[in-house]
């Protein structure tokens, strides 16, 4: 059986497991948005960056990538997987319905925001969203390489997402 991981954010780009098959996909219920103070890897405890993740709405859909483990790496997978992006318990791991472009609909495994956790910021207006990610560094880099890398590979799988748009445009004004 295979493993599905669904990537929206970072995974797009880094994906950090070897990848079988790439798929767009759409998940139901969920909106990609910058959401999430980032104290380790996108900012500090004292300056936090914001990172995306997947903030739970009735009627929004999130179009990403359905990764595929290759085979034989499932378990180091999830195991780096969760020590990635469970490092601060802000994302929960669940496995949720992803439906491919192709029609098909399969499991994967999808980390999503805990809402109640200290490290939730949903609603930021997306000119503080600008100011916060111009300016954070964290222990993998600046902010803005995590935006500007997140939208660029948005892109090029032909997807459109005019708040990243935005906020891209908007960071490379600030940070000029």
């Amino acid at each position: 059986m295979t493993m599905w991981v669904f990537g929206y954010g970072s995974l797009l780009w880094n994906p950090g497991f070897p990848v079988a098959r790439s798929e767009r996909a759409t998940l139901h219920g969920y909106a990609r948005s910058f959401c999430m103070r980032s104290i380790h890897h996108r900012g500090t405890e004292e300056d936090p960056g914001l990172v995306l993740a997947l903030d739970e709405q009735p009627d929004a859909r999130c179009t990403g990538l359905a990764l595929a483990v290759e085979a034989g790496h499932e378990e180091r997978t999830l195991a780096e997987l969760r020590e990635r992006e469970l490092i601060s318990s802000a994302y929960l791991e669940r496995m949720l319905d992803v439906h491919l472009d192709c029609g098909q609909i399969v499991n994967a495994v999808t980390y999503v925001i805990d809402a109640h956790h200290v490290q939730y910021c949903g609603g930021l207006p997306l000119e503080e969203q600008a100011r916060i990610i111009a300016h954070a560094v964290g222990g993998r880099g600046p902010n803005t390489e995590y935006l500007y890398n997140t939208a660029s590979h948005l892109t090029e799988i032909g997807l459109h997402d005019p708040d990243l748009e935005w906020l891209s445009q908007r960071v490379r004004t600030i940070s000029a």
